[in-house]
């Protein structure tokens, strides 16, 4: 990945920091939970704990484009302060702590003691993330090897957490699992995966250790074999079966940020058709999709959230139905056609999905036909 940190910003860029100023709750000195896209009168929905981790996600991005939040009507500082203070909700996730610690690295700022207090609490017994979920394990992994920067102490509790991973999350067939132990261990997410994936890669190459990149470069093999035809990251697996048991919803977060932050890592490591395969994801946000339709909003430069079944197809329950029926007859879940009737959007957006942009293409000028293209350079 090129990144260039004197260059402008590009358009794809742009249009997310335009789209991040309408998330934004000054009152609150946070980015909100969700963006509604349905028309209502105050279309910004607040989840005080949602709202801290998102933020944490969308400093991390403007990290990666120096310059560009002094242009926009943030105080990094006083973000992070208020992003931080909302760990000491009960609703607080472990892996909010871990995009504490990463963000603090990557924007100079100093992590609260109470922060620092918690991680060194969870982490005193490595046995304790075998039941935590893939994205705490992740998440805390990057924040501890970003904090080795400055302080190499914390490299040791990494090193006991990648080993865990590799042990307790990781499936034959190179998928992870969504935690070590219990039920979760049975099935995995889009979002286990590139977790897992980023945590390992971060991992990697700070301390040259080649296992962690080779099980993390596996596991993008393997995403890669199952991407949908019109490059959809599905949403649900069985890892030690290696199969997709429901592809929906298919999140555009995954397409045009998630799955590109590992994307980038793996083309650099090597991994055949990682570059097609974050071109083919990228561009299913402009119409190559099953509605046939674009996912953004350009006059609000936004990107609505997913596509979805429609009805109780897309319920939860049914999802959870489909999702064991599959894995019990081992059966693939399959995609549809392009302009599939029985599809939906999510008239919505989050904050972090932005943030994602900002990480994955700040200062990225290798990748011209998705950070110039014609749809962002026209709304500018």
């Amino acid at each position: 990945m090129k990144i260039s940190s004197a260059s402008p910003p590009t358009p794809l860029i742009t249009y997310a920091a335009l789209g991040l100023r309408l998330c934004y709750m000054p009152e609150r000195k946070l980015w909100s939970h969700k963006y509604h896209l349905d028309g209502r009168r105050e279309p910004n929905e607040s989840v005080p704990h949602s709202d801290g981790y998102y933020s944490l996600n969308v400093l991390l991005g403007f990290a990666r484009n120096p310059g560009l939040i002094e242009c926009e009507p943030y105080d990094a500082a006083s973000i992070y302060d208020a992003a931080t203070r909302t760990l000491l909700l009960p609703e607080a996730r472990i892996y909010a702590l871990g995009m504490a610690l990463w963000a603090s690295a990557e924007c100079d700022l100093k992590v609260p003691a109470f922060v620092l207090d918690k991680v060194r609490q969870l982490i005193s017994n490595s046995q304790n993330s075998l039941s935590w979920s893939a994205q705490d394990a992740g998440l805390m992994l990057s924040g501890l090897v970003m904090q080795g920067r400055f302080d190499p102490a914390w490299l040791k509790a990494a090193t006991s957490i990648k080993n865990v991973i590799l042990a307790s999350f990781r499936a034959p067939s190179g998928l992870f699992f969504d935690s070590g132990i219990g039920f979760r261990k049975h099935f995995a997410s889009f979002a286990t995966q590139v977790y897992s994936c980023l945590g390992l890669y971060h991992y990697g190459e700070a301390m040259d250790d080649r296992a962690a990149i080779a099980a993390a470069n596996e596991c993008v093999a393997k995403l890669i074999s199952l991407q949908g035809p019109e490059g959809e990251w599905p949403w649900f697996y069985v890892p030690s079966q290696g199969r997709v048991v429901d592809f929906y919803e298919v999140y555009s977060v995954h397409q045009h940020g998630m799955a590109p932050a590992i994307l980038h890592h793996a083309i650099k490591h090597g991994v055949a058709g990682a570059r097609d395969a974050l071109l083919k994801g990228f561009v299913w946000l402009f119409g190559n999709n099953e509605m046939g339709r674009t996912m953004l909003v350009p006059d609000l430069h936004l990107i609505y959230r997913s596509q979805r079944r429609a009805g109780i197809f897309g319920s939860k329950g049914a999802r959870v139905l489909r999702a064991f029926v599959n894995a019990a007859l081992q059966r693939d879940d399959r995609i549809g056609a392009r302009g599939g009737g029985s599809r939906a959007l999510t008239l919505e957006m989050r904050s972090y999905e932005l943030g994602w942009i900002l990480w994955s293409f700040g200062g990225v000028r290798n990748f011209p036909e998705l950070t110039d293209r014609p749809e962002f350079c026209a709304t500018l």
